[in-house]
């Protein structure tokens, strides 16, 4: 796609809340078109105003059940709902493409909710980058509760639950051996627990688990993780999730430590945006693309080790 297009048109429907100008810019910014960068440019002033929420956790634990449920909430609220559902595997997984085929029989009618799966594109990463900047679009179009579901608990997962304001990792009950695996990352940046399917077997076992993970690391922030107990089919625990997070999110306009999270946000969104254009222009060329796919078999063969192959393509480059 080389045609501009016409950012400043697009960024006044998008401020009007026009949900087809929402998705032509989140497409033109998964796609990295021309003109994407203008259109972040223009629309980043009327961003900040929306909240945030990312939920995460291992597949199965019923995310997608409760993030319909919690919008559904929302919407009972008068919230504006964005939902976007990122699966880092594969555009052809089934993951988000699912979640969507469940939710377009419930929210899909309801003109205040905008649901969007994306996936990642090209071999030149940007999944992270590019769902923040759809949650940058949402946020400017007005949607004041943003939610971003995550289908795994990969590196992917954790840099963009780590863009949201309020992180939720959801558990279920008798998942032991996956609350050790995913602690190292995804415990660290858990803002709420739930144990989701709390009508199951287990359920004090694994609240006790999270507990005793949840002492072992004390935050910064002063902030004591609440875990919720809910059952998204049935609809229970959910006022209690909505609640607990309000209640962190009144809590951090309280302290210093937003400013230090924008903050961290804020210098990985340039060094991923510096990282892409880098590479991008690194590649642009025909004879760098070509050097690239010589090299790899060189690499491949072991005719050539990767270090010395990554200073031939910068040397290309310059």
């Amino acid at each position: 796609m080389t045609h501009n297009p016409k950012p400043n048109g697009l960024v006044e429907r998008i401020q009007a809340g026009d949900p087809r100008a929402v998705a032509r810019a989140i497409s033109l910014i998964e796609d990295g078109a021309e003109g994407a960068a203008d259109l972040m440019k223009g629309i980043f002033p009327m961003t900040g105003r929306g909240i945030v929420v990312g939920i995460t956790g291992a597949p199965g634990a019923g995310k997608s059940t409760l993030v319909d449920k919690l919008a559904a909430l929302y919407r009972s609220r008068g919230n504006r709902v964005g939902i976007v559902a990122v699966d880092p595997s594969s555009p052809f997984s089934g993951g988000a493409i699912l979640g969507d085929r469940i939710r377009m029989q419930t929210l899909g009618l309801d003109k205040g909710v905008f649901i969007r799966s994306m996936a990642t594109r090209g071999n030149l990463g940007g999944l992270a980058r590019a769902t923040v900047d759809a949650i940058s679009i949402l946020d400017a179009a007005g949607y004041d509760r943003i939610i971003v579901e995550t289908v795994g608990v990969g590196q992917d997962e954790v840099e963009i639950v780590k863009a949201a304001d309020i992180s939720v990792v959801v558990l279920v009950p008798g998942m032991g051996d996956d609350i050790q695996a995913i602690k190292a990352g995804i415990m660290e940046i858990g803002d709420v627990f739930v144990i989701n399917k709390a009508d199951r077997d287990g359920v004090y076992a694994t609240e006790k688990e999270v507990e005793a993970l949840l002492s072992l690391s004390a935050r910064t922030d002063g902030w004591h993780p609440p875990i919720v107990k809910t059952v998204a089919t049935e609809n229970k625990g959910l006022e209690d999730l909505a609640d607990a997070i309000d209640r962190y999110r009144d809590t951090q306009l309280n302290t210093e430590a937003p400013s230090e999270r924008r903050g961290a946000i804020a210098r990985w969104r340039i060094l991923e945006l510096l990282r892409e254009r880098l590479l991008s222009r690194t590649l642009a060329s025909d004879s760098a693309s070509e050097r690239l796919e010589q090299l790899s078999r060189e690499v491949a063969t072991r005719q050539r080790d990767p270090y010395s192959a990554v200073d031939e393509i910068i040397k290309i480059a310059r």
